[in-house]
């Protein structure tokens, strides 16, 4: 305390005069327009400024909240259109529709493996999720692989960039169908395989699902024909297709159940059996 009392006895010209200075400068605003004015622009702007920054921390921290909002929001949608669909009878079918027999989930990507040779990907959701085993994972760009395994609440997905991957997909113009696999060489390439060469290819062609499995709708986007050749034996085309998805950056996903599968599943078994 006696610190403090020396402090001001020390400075008091100087804290008189702070003291002074204020007062008048009070006084020059109150009994002024102008100075009265570009005080309180000044101060909207100085508070202006700090709400702007608090605001922007806020929506900063927030964008989780926000970017599961929209996954939600698109599932609804997704699954609005398809309903829709289901009342109308279109002449032509668009491969970007998917059928109402498919459910969606949304999940968050926890873990993504992208530099071995059989990459998976981990999901925050699981048995309590109602998640299965061979359900499809897409994003908004393309897909990403297939369920693998599920525990109560964490599900694993075999990523496409794993080599036992084989995905039934198809070249968007001309229709023709070929199996995608990965060479491991490239996480942003994969490799479109059996397509014939009657398919008249050209580089930047958009490669889609085929829709010959249970597990993917036709129509969803793949990627984009970075090149191609012919095989040896000169009948199919190799092609070397650029995914649309960026495989080493992944957060949140869609997955897809196809609500028919088990018994498209069992009557396939059946004619097997018998054959």
């Amino acid at each position: 305390m006696q610190q403090i009392i020396f402090f001001f006895i020390r400075n008091k010209n100087f804290l008189f005069f702070i003291v002074l200075f204020t007062i008048s400068i009070a006084l020059t605003i109150q009994t002024h327009n102008y100075h009265n004015a570009k005080f309180v622009s000044s101060a909207n702007f100085f508070t202006g400024s700090i709400y702007n920054f608090r605001n922007n921390i806020t929506d900063y921290f927030s964008l989780e909240k926000e970017n599961k909002k929209l996954l939600e929001e698109n599932v609804m949608l997704r699954k609005k259109v398809a309903n829709f669909q289901k009342t109308i009878k279109p002449k032509k079918l668009d491969s970007s529709i998917i059928s109402a027999k498919y459910e969606y989930f949304t999940a968050r990507v926890i873990n993504n493996n992208y530099s071995k040779t059989k990459n998976h990907l981990t999901l925050d959701i699981g048995k309590k999720d109602s998640l299965k085993i061979d359900l499809g994972v897409i994003s908004s760009k393309g897909i990403i692989g297939i369920v693998s395994d599920v525990s109560e609440n964490y599900s694993t997905v075999q990523s496409i960039l794993n080599t036992q991957s084989r995905i039934n997909a198809k070249h968007k113009i001309s229709g023709h169908f070929g199996s995608l696999k990965w060479d491991t060489k490239d996480p942003n390439v994969v490799q479109l395989v059996d397509i014939p060469r009657l398919a008249k290819l050209k580089k930047g062609d958009t490669i889609i699902t085929g829709g010959r499995s249970t597990i993917f709708p036709e129509g969803v986007l793949i990627g984009a024909v970075k090149d191609f050749h012919l095989d040896a034996d000169d009948n199919y085309y190799f092609v070397n297709v650029a995914l649309f998805n960026d495989m080493t950056s992944l957060e949140h996903v869609y997955l897809i159940e196809n609500k028919d599968a088990k018994e498209i599943l069992e009557l396939e078994k059946a004619v097997n059996d018998e054959e």
